[in-house]
């Protein structure tokens, strides 16, 4: 299995496909919001439903770590700490600010700036690992790649003092999630993908779900299907982490993180299968275009890297 995940051409399939899982998630999630009565201006409600998701996510991370591995997926004392870490930044902070950040902007600015969790990752990559160095190309890459993002909501895109603060918040989701990126990059080597992916996910979920009730948040699962759709957002969750942590521990940081760039254009997509929204419009092909060439610039360089393990 380690020289599969080694594999580069293998680490960039398991990255789109993670991108493909995450990009099903904007359409499901505002279907979660319609069953479960969760209005748009409802942060605590937001914050408590993303917490039951994650907190959900770790425990079927934790239940598949059990009948694979036979034994359960646990971490060691001295390991606690930094998968705490992980969870707090990669999963809370990240939700906390996107969900309360969104509030402040638009969602077309939401979607853009945290677009930006590739690029901040590709740049933070080169101060921490000697293996992932800032290039030209990868540079290119990354404006290609962000120019692509801001193509899809180019129509609908607007900057002013009004958004200026959720435009910061949201922002920083972005920084805590390229963080997330570095931290599971950082502290994966020794540990199972598996046991780390299932504590970060419980245990920042939690953290979320416990601010969502302290806050008023209510989540009502009356409805069958607001209850499928938790399930299946908390699948996706636990499928796509578990291989993003997996993927990160024996790849360099812009190999995968850069593919994070499509998440938008699935978005897109799945909001046309799901929920009819319309998706043939040149600026959508053209976003494809120019993610398409940001992500195989940032990758010339690699193909000829080592791993950094």
């Amino acid at each position: 299995m380690k020289s599969l995940l080694k594999n580069k051409y293998f680490a960039y399939v398991g990255a789109f496909v993670c991108s493909a899982l995450w990009g099903t998630a904007f359409p499901i999630i505002k279907l979660g919001y319609a069953r479960l009565d969760i209005m748009q201006s409802d942060i605590p409600s937001k914050l408590l439903f993303a917490g039951e998701r994650f907190a959900l996510a770790g425990i079927l991370v934790f239940v598949f770590g059990l009948i694979i591995l036979r034994k359960p997926p646990i971490l060691g004392k001295n390991e606690l700490l930094p998968a705490s870490a992980l969870g707090v930044v990669q999963t809370t902070l990240q939700y906390l600010f996107a969900y309360v950040g969104v509030g402040f902007t638009t969602a077309v600015n939401t979607s853009i700036i945290t677009g930006t969790v590739s690029v901040i990752s590709v740049l933070m990559a080169s101060f921490f690992f000697k293996n992932d160095r800032l290039n030209l190309l990868k540079i290119i890459g990354c404006f290609l790649g962000l120019f692509g993002i801001v193509c899809v909501n180019i129509a609908d895109f607007s900057f002013a003092s009004v958004t200026f603060l959720g435009d910061i918040i949201v922002l920083l989701s972005a920084v805590s999630g390229a963080g997330g990126n570095i931290i599971t990059k950082k502290i994966s080597d020794g540990k199972n993908p598996v046991s780390l992916t299932a504590f970060q996910l419980f245990s920042g979920g939690v953290i979320l779900l416990i601010i969502g009730l302290i806050f008023g948040g209510k989540t009502n699962f009356s409805d069958l299907s607001g209850i499928i759709i938790l399930l299946w957002l908390a699948v996706i969750s636990s499928v796509s982490f578990l291989l993003w942590t997996a993927l990160l521990k024996y790849n360099p940081v812009s190999r995968i993180t850069v593919f994070t760039m499509l998440v938008p254009i699935f978005g897109t997509v799945w909001s046309f299968v799901l929920l009819g929204e319309e998706i043939l419009k040149i600026e959508n092909l053209v976003s494809l275009a120019l993610i398409t060439a940001g992500i195989v610039l940032v990758n010339v360089r690699n193909n000829g890297e080592k791993n950094e393990n």
